[in-house]
């Protein structure tokens, strides 16, 4: 079977399984040659009787009979199972539920202490992209090590959040417009997401290995950009400018939106691909890890595009 995908997730998945030729999953067993006879099967002319009503014959499996000469077939588990969009959904859910539970809780902390809100942010974000790298590289499907993931992303949104609305409320003098900014960007966060979804299932984004190559070289360019951003900050106030309050800053939300958008077309494309190919269901944490990633990121930069546009119109 040819790998249709440059997905490394379905690829370790198909491997996993031992999908190489006609094996099926979990078992990696061929299906019997046709033109081969098969041991156990009576055929006429080869000295084996024809089977007597009421005995079972040698060779099929009877209820209550075991099979001479073979093991049984091994118990699959639940998360060997062929992967389902059930699957993901439900385990999406559950990732997704961890970053907004701890995302308000940070959220609301900040009101009352915003020191200790910050210092939780400042760990959601490095213990957040630490171990995003170790599951990212791993591939790993563990589900503790991925919801512990979304915990750490929930400190970082809820502070994060709290801090740009604190800094807007502050710049307009209105002292609803952190909530106002953080539903809007919920709200646009969800709406880029089902456009994106309707984009997919309809064929008007073809998500092609060159696709997937181009956004992520866009997704490493954007990561090598803020990365230096971050390093001038701390001898040139505002870096490069890039995430401030102006028309540049205005310019790379608007990249960046676009980017964290298409990376949920990736995302489709491998649930997809792995759904026709019946890999394991525990790869469905796998798929949810990156759908929370891309998710996380797009609000982040939705976020922060609003406040951008907010602060600057109410200069």
């Amino acid at each position: 079977m040819r790998l249709r995908s440059s997905n490394p997730v379905l690829k370790r998945a198909l491997k996993q399984s031992g999908a190489g030729g006609y094996g099926q999953p979990g078992y990696g067993q061929p299906y019997p040659q046709q033109g081969y006879p098969q041991q156990g099967y009576g055929q006429s002319g080869y000295g084996q009787p024809y089977p007597q009503a009421g005995y079972p014959q040698q060779g099929y499996a009877q209820p209550g009979y075991p099979q001479p000469g073979y093991p049984a077939a091994p118990v699959q588990g639940a998360d060997a199972q062929p992967m389902t969009i059930d699957d993901v959904v439900v385990r999406t859910g559950m990732t997704l539920g961890v970053v907004a539970l701890l995302g308000v809780v940070n959220y609301f902390l900040f009101s009352f202490s915003p020191g200790l809100a910050l210092l939780l942010t400042i760990v959601g974000a490095l213990g957040g992209l630490v171990l995003g790298l170790v599951i990212g590289f791993k591939q790993s499907t563990n589900p503790g090590l991925i919801l512990t993931y979304a915990a750490l992303e929930g400190l970082l949104v809820g502070g994060f959040s709290a801090l740009l609305g604190a800094q807007l409320a502050v710049s307009t003098g209105d002292a609803g417009a952190s909530a106002s900014l953080v539903s809007q960007a919920v709200v646009g966060t969800v709406a880029v997401f089902a456009v994106m979804l309707a984009l997919y299932k309809f064929r008007v984004i073809k998500v092609t290995d060159g696709f997937v190559k181009a956004v992520g070289f866009a997704v490493l360019g954007a990561a090598a950009l803020m990365l230096v951003n971050f390093v001038l900050s701390f001898f040139i106030a505002g870096g490069l400018g890039l995430r401030e309050p102006t028309l540049l800053g205005l310019g790379v939300s608007l990249v960046f939106v676009v980017i964290a958008a298409l990376t949920l077309a990736i995302e489709f494309r491998g649930i997809e691909e792995g759904v026709q190919e019946g890999i394991p269901a525990k790869f469905a944490w796998q798929f949810a890890f990156g759908l929370t990633v891309s998710l996380v990121w797009l609000y982040i930069e939705i976020l922060r595009l609003l406040w951008i546009l907010k602060t600057m119109f109410a200069e």
